[in-house]
C-alpha cells in the first residue's frame, strides 16, 4: 500500500504551501492517524511522544476550523511556558498565510501587556493552566466561547499537579465541541480523564514508541551561556574540510542570533527557519545537501525532515527540553554507518536534565573539556570569566588560599577578609581550613572584587594566589 501524502488530504491552501515550504511530503504515523479524524471534529485521544510529530497531528485540524475573526476558537494548553512556546512557533509556521492570531499566554510575563493582546482579540491560545485562569478571572478570555480544546502532553500536567486546574478550565467549556488529548502514557488518572473530558473519541497511536539511539560519539562541555560561543568556535575549529555540521537551538531568535555571529567571525554557515519563503529554504537546504554550505543553524521544527547523509557533528548549543528531542537531534549524524560526534554545552542547572537524557536511553554522555584549538587556528570567541556559571546553587563560589591550619583559625580568616575587602559578614560564606590551605566561599557578587583585594594583600607577610575552584 502506498503510504498516504499530505498533498492526497486536500488541506487548506495556506497550510498546504506552508507544509510544502517546510519539505514535508509523508506525514509521520501519529498525523496519519490522527488528523483525517480531528478534521472531521470527532474527539482524538493520541499516545505520542514530542519528536513524533504530534503538534502537526493536532494543529493542522485546529488551524483548519479557526477563523480569521478575532475572537478565540481554540484552546491548547501545555505543561510548561517552554513547550507552549514552541507548540504556538509551529503553529504560526503551520498555519502559512492563513492570518491567525495566536497568542501563548504563561506566568513570568508582563500580565497587563498580555491582557492588552488579548484584548485586542485572539483567534487561538497556547497557554499554560494558571495564567489561562488567570486570565479568564480577569475576564480577558471567555471559556464559554471556546469550540476546540487541546490538552497536550496529560502525563506530564498530572505529574506537575494541574490537573484540578486543568477540571476547573474544561467546566466553564461549555460551547466545546471538540476535545484532543495526547500523552506519551496512560496512567489511570490519564485514563480517567479522557474518559470524563471526551465523547466516543477514537484512539490513535504512534509508532511503538521506541526510540533508536544512534551510535555516535557523544560529548557534553560544562560551560556558561556567556562562553558558548567560544566552546563552539573551538567544535567548529576540530573539524575536517569535508565535514558538516548542524547546530540546534530552541528557539528562531536564537537561531537568528547565532547565524549572525558565525557570519562576523566569517564562519562559513547558514540559518533555517520554517517561515522561510520556499525559494530560499531550498536554496538552502540545496547548499546543504551538496556540502557548499558547511554549517547549518535550526530550530527542531525547521529541521524536521532534514535527511542529509554528510553530517558529521550535531551541537546541542541550547540543550533541549524533552529527552526525545535530543536522540532526534543527535540520529541526524552517524548516517549510514558513518562516525559522528554530537556536542551539548550545558550550564550548572542543565548537569540534572543531561543525567535524566543519559539514563533515559542507557547513553554515556561524558563531560569534558572544550577540545583543544587545533595549531594555526584562530578562536572564535574570547574565553570569558563567568562567575555565574562558576558559583553553587546558593550563589557561592569557592576560592583556595595557601593558608594552613597552624597559621589561621575560620574566625581569624573570615574577619581578616571582611576586614580587607571591606565587604559584609554575610558575602563569607563556609571555610575549611587543612593543614597546608584553606577553602572559603564567596558570594558570586562580591566574588571578583575579593579576589582582586586578595592578591594584592599578604596574610602575616605571606603572599596569597586565590585559585577558583570551580
Amino acid at each position: 500500500m502506498t503510504p498516504p501524502k499530505f498533498s492526497d488530504w486536500d488541506l487548506d491552501r495556506n497550510i498546504s504551501d506552508a507544509i510544502g515550504k517546510l519539505g514535508w511530503e509523508e506525514p509521520t504515523k501519529i498525523q496519519h492517524e490522527a488528523v483525517p479524524v480531528g478534521r472531521k471534529g470527532i474527539d482524538v485521544v493520541g499516545q505520542a511522544r514530542t519528536g513524533s510529530g504530534k503538534t502537526a497531528a493536532f494543529g493542522i485540524p485546529i488551524l483548519e476550523a479557526c477563523e480569521v475573526k478575532k475572537t478565540t476558537q481554540g484552546l491548547v494548553l501545555c505543561p510548561t511556558r517552554e513547550l507552549a512556546v514552541q507548540v504556538a512557533e509551529e503553529l504560526g509556521t503551520l498555519q502559512g498565510n492563513k492570518g491567525l492570531s495566536i497568542e501563548t499566554v504563561y506566568g513570568g510575563t508582563d500580565l497587563e501587556k498580555q491582557a492588552k493582546l488579548l484584548e485586542e482579540g485572539v483567534d487561538l491560545i497556547v497557554g499554560t493552566p494558571g495564567r489561562v485562569i488567570d486570565m479568564s478571572k480577569r475576564g480577558h478570555i471567555d471559556l464559554a466561547s471556546i469550540a476546540i480544546f487541546c490538552l497536550d502532553e496529560a502525563d506530564r500536567m498530572l505529574d506537575m499537579g494541574f490537573f484540578p486546574d486543568i477540571l476547573w478550565i474544561v467546566e466553564r467549556m461549555v460551547g466545546r465541541k471538540q476535545t484532543l488529548l495526547f500523552s506519551a502514557t496512560f496512567p489511570q488518572e490519564v485514563l480517567d480523564a479522557a474518559e470524563e473530558f471526551t465523547s466516543n473519541a477514537v484512539h490513535v497511536m504512534s509508532e511503538d514508541l521506541e526510540v533508536e539511539v544512534p551510535e555516535i560519539d557523544q560529548f557534553a562541555i560544562k560551560i556558561g551561556r556567556l562562553n558558548k560561543m567560544w566552546a563552539l568556535g573551538r567544535v567548529v575549529a576540530s573539524m575536517s574540510e569535508s565535514d558538516q555540521m548542524l547546530i540546534f537551538t530552541n528557539t528562531k531568535r536564537m537561531v537568528d542570533m547565532l547565524s549572525e555571529r558565525l557570519d562576523r567571525q566569517g564562519v562559513d554557515s547558514a540559518a533555517l527557519h520554517g517561515d522561510m519563503p520556499q525559494n530560499k529554504r531550498e536554496r538552502i537546504l540545496d547548499s546543504f545537501r551538496k556540502g557548499s554550505k558547511k554549517i547549518l543553524v535550526a530550530t527542531d521544527v525547521a529541521a524536521r525532515g532534514l535527511d542529509v547523509d554528510g553530517i558529521t557533528h550535531v551541537v546541542n548549543y541550547d540543550l533541549p527540553d524533552e529527552t526525545e528531542s535530543y536522540v532526534h537531534r543527535i540520529g541526524r549524524t552517524g548516517r549510514m554507518g558513518r562516525s559522528g560526534e554530537a556536542w551539548s554545552f550545558v550550564g550548572s542547572n542543565e548537569i540534572g536534565a543531561l543525567d535524566k537524557i543519559s539514563n533515559t536511553w542507557g547513553m554515556k554522555i561524558p563531560i569534558v573539556e572544550a577540545p583543544e584549538l587545533p595549531e594555526g587556528k584562530k578562536e572564535m570567541a574570547r574565553l570569558k570569566e563567568d562567575w555565574d556559571e562558576l558559583s553553587d546553587n546558593f550563589g557561592m563560589v569557592t576560592i583556595r588560599l595557601p593558608i594552613g591550619n597552624e597559621e589561621a583559625s575560620k574566625m581569624s580568616l573570615a574577619n581578616w577578609i571582611v576586614g580587607e575587602a571591606r565587604v559584609p559578614e554575610v558575602a563569607i560564606g563556609e571555610i575549611e581550613i587543612g593543614n597546608d590551605a584553606s577553602m572559603v566561599e564567596i558570594h558570586v557578587k562580591k566574588a571578583s572584587y575579593v579576589i582582586d583585594v586578595l592578591k594584592s594583600r599578604k596574610f602575616n607577610g605571606k603572599s596569597l594566589k586565590p585559585e577558583i575552584i570551580n
